[in-house]
């Protein structure tokens, strides 16, 4: 693929995992100073990373909680929640995954995460309001 046809890949990706709502704010956002890493993230992470065949989207979205919580990311964190319930996870299985960064991440890490993910599960779903 080319970068443009990376980009277009990236942002279908992009917006089947973490929804419109946020791609199009994300884009509404965007300023001559962030373009060029809205198109890096666009084309490397969602349209390079995210749609390699080696693993489907509940196991990306697992390690990306895990990896996010490893490096203290809660306001990404919160973003990757909903993106792992969109992917198919559901609540009793990011539980898991953040009980497992409880022991390879830290308890402190975790207990951050989780209350962060809490907050997220507790948000009704979009068009139930």
């Amino acid at each position: 693929m080319n970068d443009e046809e990376r980009h277009a890949e990236g942002m279908r990706t992009r917006r089947a995992v973490l929804g419109d709502a946020h791609v199009d704010r994300a884009v509404a956002h965007t300023t001559g100073f962030t373009a060029d890493f809205q198109d890096l993230i666009t084309r490397y992470a969602w349209g390079e990373i995210w749609t390699r065949p080696g693993l489907d989207r509940r196991t990306r979205s697992c390690v990306t909680l895990t990896a996010l919580v490893a490096r203290g990311q809660l306001e990404e964190l919160a973003l990757h929640v909903r993106a792992a319930l969109r992917n198919g996870l559901t609540p009793e299985e990011i539980k898991e995954v953040l009980l497992q960064t409880a022991v390879y991440c830290g308890v402190p890490a975790a207990n951050a995460a989780f209350a962060v993910a809490q907050r997220i599960l507790a948000e009704p779903e979009p068009g139930t309001e």
